[in-house]
C-alpha cells in the first residue's frame, strides 16, 4: 500500500470516533474504481496487522491513535502472580489492582486491592496458599458482610474469587515470568457487575470511569458486550452507555 495513500486514510478517518466497512471500501474505490472485495478484505488484514485500525465491533473500526492497555505491575502484584504462576502453572488465573483505576477516577484512591481470579474449583487451594505466603489480609468470596465491615477496614487487602470462564484476559511476561490479567473491557464490566464489592465507584464515579477509558484506549465493543453478556448485565451497560455516553458510542449502540 503506497506511504501517501495511507496517510490520506489516516487524516480521512482519524477525527471520527468510528467508521464502517463499507466507508472504508468507498475510500479505496475513490482512488481504486476496480477495486475487487477480494482484495479489499487482504487491505484490512493488512491494516489491522500494521496496526493502523482496529475493529471495536464487527464491521466497525478506528484508526490506532490511542495507547494500548498496559498498566504498570506493582512489585507486591508481581510477586503474587510470580508465585502463583510457578505453583499453579496449570490453573487459569489473572491479578490485577484496583491502583490501576486511579487514572480514569475522579477522585483518586490511596487504597490498594489486589484481585486474584482463579477458574471455578479452584479458589480455596489458593486462598489458603496465600494465606500462608502472604502478609496482608486475604479473602476469599467475601459477601456483603465482609466487604463492609473487613475489606473497608483493611489496608490492602488481597481477594480470591471465582474466574468467569471465557472472561476477556491479557498475557503478560515481566521478569521471564508468564501471568495473565484482566482487559479493560473485563474491568469495565465488572465494575458495573459488581455494585457492592466496587460501592466507592458507582455513580458520577463510574461514569467518569468510563468516559476516561474510552476517551484514551480503544475499547473492543464486541469483546466487552460479549462478557457483560455472559455477567447478564449486556442491557443494563447499553442502557447505561445511552443514558451517559450516547454521544461517544451511538454508532456502537445504534447497529
Amino acid at each position: 500500500m503506497p506511504k501517501i495513500l495511507e496517510n490520506r486514510l489516516i487524516e480521512e478517518f482519524k477525527d471520527k470516533e468510528a467508521f464502517t466497512r463499507e466507508e472504508l471500501f468507498q475510500f479505496y474505490r475513490y482512488f481504486e474504481p476496480e477495486l475487487k472485495e477480494g482484495t479489499f478484505g487482504w487491505r484490512i488484514y493488512d491494516l489491522q496487522n500494521r496496526n493502523i485500525i482496529k475493529p471495536i465491533k464487527r464491521g466497525l473500526y478506528v484508526i490506532s491513535q490511542k495507547l494500548k492497555y498496559k498498566p504498570e505491575i506493582s512489585q507486591g502484584l508481581f510477586k503474587i502472580a510470580k508465585q502463583l504462576s510457578e505453583k499453579f502453572d496449570e490453573i487459569q488465573h489473572c491479578v490485577w489492582d484496583t491502583i490501576w483505576l486511579n487514572e480514569f477516577v475522579q477522585h483518586q484512591s490511596s487504597k490498594s486491592t489486589l484481585f486474584i481470579e482463579v477458574e471455578k474449583g479452584f479458589e480455596e487451594s489458593i486462598f489458603y496458599f496465600l494465606k500462608d505466603k502472604w502478609k496482608n489480609e486475604v479473602f476469599l468470596n467475601p459477601d456483603e458482610k465482609v466487604i463492609d465491615f473487613y475489606i473497608a477496614a483493611s489496608n490492602k487487602p488481597v481477594i480470591v474469587k471465582k474466574l468467569l470462564t471465557r472472561a476477556p484476559l491479557i498475557k503478560r511476561t515481566e521478569k521471564k515470568i508468564e501471568f495473565y490479567t484482566p482487559s479493560l473491557e473485563k474491568i469495565l464490566v465488572d465494575l458495573f457487575a459488581e455494585k457492592h464489592l466496587f460501592h466507592y465507584l458507582q455513580g458520577g464515579e463510574l461514569m467518569h470511569i468510563y468516559e476516561n477509558a474510552i476517551n484514551q484506549y480503544t475499547i473492543n465493543f464486541t469483546k466487552l458486550f460479549s462478557y457483560a453478556k455472559r455477567r447478564e448485565r449486556e442491557h443494563e451497560i447499553k442502557q447505561f452507555l445511552t443514558n451517559h455516553l450516547f454521544h461517544r458510542v451511538k454508532d456502537i449502540i445504534n447497529d
